[in-house]
């Protein structure tokens, strides 16, 4: 297979891990005889400095035209004003939006080597394997109208929560169709005691629930969603929700693994090209230091292979070469290890088979 791979290194950490990303695809093309070709553009706090937008058209279209891309991180304290007319976070929602983008899916598993590395007590977390597919371009962070108002001397800050049923059926028939190759529950997270939306949300989870009775499903708040990733994580299968409320659990849901530098995710649409990226920060207090895990960089690189190139038992090689480096006790600093960036990436490509 030759496939063509834009890579958005973006702030902070985001570089660093890329790269250490693009050597572990780099090394897994080789061994299955695939030819990956990988063109670098600006995204974010970086693309602000150089061209004075978060997002370039060039960069859109280098993304649009590329069969996966590959994200790094944005953001930094240079940029933390929220009252600046052009911020890092800007440049992704855009691209989000751009490529179509409506699914995000973040996979989270407890490796048994890392119990103790989580605050949460080792016997809940065992048997911990869920994935949370959060809708990506609704809600909130897109409804309209949006901004700020003065009115009577007084300043008005409005954000709209809103959902057309299309929106939710789509990234809903995702996640029954990701549960039935798993372990067939999903549970649909929302907020139908207070909101609008979120009744329209369960209308429809409940008519398409009926269309797919070999999958269990169940309704839950997200305030009890939130609590039970806590007290009894391993009850969960596949959770769908939100946008708002997806950010957040998915947030709370990396402590689980021990580390939000372990956890990866996938953002996919329609027919385009999808948009993988670790969901942790930009980090920036420890940037240039050679020191943030990249693992979730690399297990971003394997869903690219995954949902992206659809190469599954190379994806699958990825994966396995993480757990073996794991479980071979090699760590980072954030697992208490004293592996550099590059020297923890170096290890799982020793181990690709």
């Amino acid at each position: 297979m030759k496939s063509r791979i834009v890579t958005l290194p973006g702030d902070g950490i985001g570089p660093e891990v890329t790269a250490e990303a693009v050597r572990v695809l780099e090394a897994i093309a080789k061994h299955k005889g695939h030819s990956f070709s990988f063109a670098e553009y600006p995204l974010g706090g970086c693309s602000i400095e150089k061209h004075g937008v978060a997002l370039t058209e060039e960069t859109l279209s280098a993304c649009k035209a590329a069969d996966a891309v590959l994200l790094g991180a944005v953001g930094g304290p240079k940029w933390d004003n929220p009252t600046a007319p052009v911020r890092p976070e800007q440049g992704l929602l855009a691209i989000r939006k751009g490529l179509g983008l409506y699914a995000n899916l973040r996979p989270v598993r407890s490796h048994p080597a890392l119990l103790d590395s989580s605050p949460v007590k080792a016997e809940i977390l065992e048997g911990v394997d869920l994935l949370v597919v959060r809708e990506l371009t609704g809600g909130l962070y897109f409804g309209e109208p949006k901004g700020r108002f003065e009115e009577n001397g007084r300043t008005r800050a409005v954000d709209t929560m809103e959902y057309y049923d299309y929106e939710v059926e789509r990234i809903l028939n995702l996640a029954f169709c990701l549960a039935k190759s798993r372990r067939k529950k999903v549970t649909s997270v929302d907020k139908a005691n207070v909101l609008e939306t979120s009744r329209l949300w369960r209308q429809i989870a409940t008519e398409l629930g009926k269309g797919n009775p070999d999958v269990s499903l169940e309704h839950m708040l997200v305030d009890t969603a939130s609590m039970r990733l806590i007290t009894s994580p391993a009850n969960f299968d596949v959770i769908v929700t939100e946008n708002t409320f997806g950010d957040i659990l998915t947030d709370e849901a990396s402590v689980l693994a021990g580390s939000m530098g372990l956890l990866p995710s996938a953002s996919l649409g329609e027919g385009g090209p999808g948009l993988f990226e670790p969901i942790h920060g930009s980090a920036p207090d420890i940037a240039g230091r050679g020191i943030a895990n990249p693992i979730g960089s690399i297990l971003s690189a394997a869903l690219l292979l995954r949902y992206g190139l659809r190469l599954e038992q190379e994806a699958s090689a990825v994966e396995a070469a993480v757990d073996k480096a794991i479980s071979d006790g090699l760590r980072t600093t954030d697992l208490g290890g004293g592996l550099t960036t590059r020297e923890m990436a170096q290890a799982v490509i020793d181990r690709l088979v």
